[in-house]
């Protein structure tokens, strides 16, 4: 990837998520609004980790995201020399981390609004953005290791 698209990745999906946190804590607070049959946007104040588990840990989580974000930054040269799987998918769980820690700090509490009926918990698009990073950064790290060996 090149020089400056991983922060601008890592900067796009904080900002966007921001964004649409802010936008349902103004439209959606404490409501539900009907999308699609199996889909509604759902406020909803999350203590726990990703998709509602582990309630009531805001602090634990606080602190393990700052540790995960600042041991990301430490093994960011080496995570990016593993390929550009790796390299987005380092991006994309920084913003989504970062976004969610933001929430931690300024509220006590992470915004989900995303709720799909078919799916157990609420979440944003900061978790959605870890998932799918975390993701792309194993399959870009094996893909690695399988070169190597």
């Amino acid at each position: 990837m090149k020089k400056f698209a991983t922060p601008a990745i890592i900067l796009a999906v904080s900002l966007l998520d921001r964004a649409s946190k802010s936008w349902a804590l103004e439209a959606l607070y404490l409501r539900s609004v009907k999308v699609l049959s199996f889909f509604h946007l759902t406020y909803a104040e999350n203590t726990g980790v990703a998709f509602g588990m582990f309630r009531d840990s805001n602090l634990f989580f606080l602190l393990f995201s700052a540790a995960l974000v600042a041991a990301l930054l430490y093994l960011r040269r080496r995570i990016q020399a593993q390929g550009a799987a790796a390299s987005l998918g380092l991006a994309l769980v920084l913003g989504g981390a970062l976004g969610n820690l933001y929430d931690r700090i300024r509220y006590g509490f992470v915004v989900d609004f995303f709720d799909f009926s078919f799916f157990p918990a609420v979440f944003n698009v900061a978790d959605s953005a870890i998932t799918v990073g975390a993701v792309l950064l194993a399959f870009g790290m094996r893909d690695e290791k399988r070169r190597k060996a």
